[in-house]
């Protein structure tokens, strides 16, 4: 059920929901859920592609910050008429007051053209389903990580992170276990000590 914003003034997805619209026999799959950044995002669409690899079209857009004044907003059409899709989909974001989130629309073409105006449509009424379904939190401000540390350390850091609060965005396997960690404000005294103690090293992030 929806929270209403907190003093920080807006709310985020407490989860990530999936739901399907159908429009002239075109499948349109929307997907809405949380992010941090822009590397979240673009790791949010490929998970899209990745379970509907055969489907024609993966269009999204995301807002990442307060939806009044966005630290970071984007958008795709993949390969729609331009400013059919990706514009549709920001639109119905901005106009919820949601931040923090992405949507990404898949659609499989039934064969039956829309017309820009019925793509329009569809884009937007397929993420007006998911995101009238989605569970809100009120915003909690958050810092984020970026780890290096041995694979011994991962059960350590997630257990933490679940007894905390902490959203584990990303992480990846080498030579040594990288991650990206999102650490609520009032945790990050905390979370620093807990660092020193494991021998757990902090790394600057890339430029996105």
């Amino acid at each position: 059920m929806s929270q209403p914003p907190s003093s920080t003034g807006y709310v985020t997805p407490a989860t990530t929901i999936e739901r399907e619209l159908e429009v002239k026999k075109s499948r349109f799959i929307a997907r809405a859920g949380p992010v941090a950044d822009r590397r979240a995002a673009l790791a949010f669409v490929d998970s899209m592609k990745t379970d509907y690899p055969d489907a024609r079209h993966h269009c999204w857009a995301y807002l990442v910050g307060n939806p009044d004044t966005a630290a970071s907003a984007a958008m795709s059409d993949d390969g729609e008429p331009s400013g059919t899709a990706g514009k549709p989909i920001l639109n119905v974001i901005q106009h919820k007051g949601i931040g923090d989130v992405i949507v990404v629309v898949t659609r499989y073409f039934g064969g039956v053209k829309l017309g820009a105006g019925g793509l329009v449509r569809a884009y937007a009424g397929a993420t007006q389903q998911a995101l009238a379904d989605l569970p809100l939190d009120a915003h909690r401000p958050q810092q984020g990580f970026d780890l290096a540390f041995d694979f011994a350390d991962e059960q350590p850091l997630r257990h933490w992170a679940e007894q905390h609060g902490a959203q584990l965005q990303s992480i990846d396997y080498g030579n040594r276990v990288t991650a990206r960690l999102d650490v609520p404000v009032e945790q990050v005294e905390a979370f620093q000590a807990f660092l020193g103690s494991q021998g757990i090293e902090r790394i600057k992030p890339p430029d996105d």
